[in-house]
């Protein structure tokens, strides 16, 4: 213990004079939290919260073309913008100015009326309600379309559910002229309705709930742990980089000369680089708790989970740390270590799901990403923070974090080992 507790003391030496290194290690994950949070967030808030300008050209002026404006109004999704000319809005938007541009063709309202008119007279005169309908010719009715612009950059997603939006509105207005059309054909008062229009259809989302509240997921649930790992990820960098200097200046070399074991000095490295995981996170938590909501963020709740997040900050710390001792212990040169320490943390990111979903990737990626460190620990802070599981449910990956960590440990001290021997 003697050994290993001097072994501690010279890293945290090493690392307290290091005043650069430690800002970087400390302030910068913070920044990162703090910008990420801030772009993503109108992506996890309702969409009622924000409101695009919309570019709309009315060709109709009729009612169908009143209700749409009044749908897209009600809507409050959208702040509605009215060109006179198509190519205007065509221009605006193809430059990057408005990100959509709506075009109601002329005549829509009463080619709509006309074709509704037609099957309702066609469906009546089959039950013998309508005389002489089928004597008379059926006038053809072409095709209108509601032509949508786009801005290029725009984003596939937001093109599919604006279109879906749309298609639901303009399938609602012809079902209304549609029911309409009979109560007209059938000599009823407009005034009094004998069609229900409402959907008798729903769709309602049932949210977990704690203490018979519903828990919404906010942007701070999902940034947090996400970029928490990330941070903890990238002590893989400095370590490395400061086990092949001890190499570099001959302090391995005096060590050797000395009966302290290897496994005693990377003991001493995972306590010091596992002290600085656990500050971290308490720093990036912090930050969610305390100053997202005085800059208009969502916070972070812990309440009662407070005890499972640090075991799983402890555990994924302790698989970044044995990689980090791992690149270390391997690589020749500082040129070596901090790219492709660098490079493998991004990498390890982009599978676990930090950038993007697991279940938006391919098949073959989906099973790929279950092998990354990231994965495991990010699926444990969203067991937490978003599933409200018990410590059992947790088990499996800290697991695989702590096997993961014995496993480039006990490697690390092979390799260094046969290196020595020859």
């Amino acid at each position: 213990m003697h050994k290993l507790w001097a072994s501690t003391y010279k890293e945290m030496l090493l690392l307290i004079r290091d005043l650069g290194g430690i800002a970087i290690l400390f302030i910068m994950p913070l920044l990162l939290l703090i910008v990420i949070t801030l772009v993503q967030d109108s992506t996890f808030k309702t969409i009622s919260d924000i409101k695009i300008p919309v570019l709309l050209v009315d060709n109709d002026k009729g009612e169908v073309s009143k209700n749409i404006i009044e749908n897209l109004s009600e809507s409050n999704s959208f702040e509605i913008l009215q060109k006179s000319s198509e190519e205007e809005a065509k221009e605006a938007v193809f430059s990057g100015k408005y990100q959509l541009a709506i075009v109601i063709p002329e005549n829509l309202s009463a080619s709509l009326q006309k074709k509704v008119d037609q099957n309702v007279e066609g469906i009546l005169s089959k039950f013998g309600l309508e005389e002489d309908t089928l004597a008379v010719a059926k006038e053809a009715i072409p095709q209108k379309e509601v032509r949508l612009y786009f801005d290029p950059a725009t984003q596939v997603s937001f093109k599919s559910s604006v279109k879906n939006g749309i298609d639901k509105m303009i399938s609602e207005i012809e079902t209304q002229s549609i029911y309409k059309a009979f109560q007209t054909e059938l000599g009823e008062d407009d005034s009094e309705s004998i069609f229900e229009t409402e959907s008798f259809i729903a769709f309602k989302e049932i949210l977990p709930t704690k203490n018979n509240e519903e828990i919404i997921p906010n942007s701070a649930q999902h940034n947090v742990p996400a970029w928490t790992l990330f941070a903890i990820f990238f002590i893989i960098v400095p370590l490395s980089i400061n086990l092949l200097k001890e190499k570099n200046q001959g302090t391995f070399v005096r060590l050797r000369t000395t009966p302290v074991s290897y496994a005693t000095v990377l003991g001493g490295k995972t306590i010091v680089y596992l002290a600085v995981c656990l500050v971290q996170f308490t720093l990036m938590l912090l930050v969610g708790i305390f100053l997202f909501p005085a800059i208009g963020l969502p916070g972070v709740d812990v309440s009662g989970k407070l005890l499972m997040l640090y075991l799983v900050a402890l555990f994924s710390g302790l698989a970044a740390i044995g990689l980090g001792l791992l690149i270390g212990t391997v690589a020749k040169t500082q040129e070596q270590a901090a790219p492709f320490g660098a490079t493998s943390v991004v990498i390890l990111a982009a599978l676990g799901g930090v950038w993007v979903p697991v279940f938006v990737m391919p098949k073959f990626m989906q099973f790929v990403s279950k092998i990354s460190p990231m994965n495991w620990g990010l699926e444990a802070f969203y067991d937490v923070f978003l599933r409200n599981v018990s410590f059992v449910k947790i088990l499996p990956e800290i697991s695989l974090l702590l096997l993961f960590f014995l496993t480039t440990i006990v490697i690390a001290i092979i390799y260094n080992r046969r290196k020595n021997a020859v």
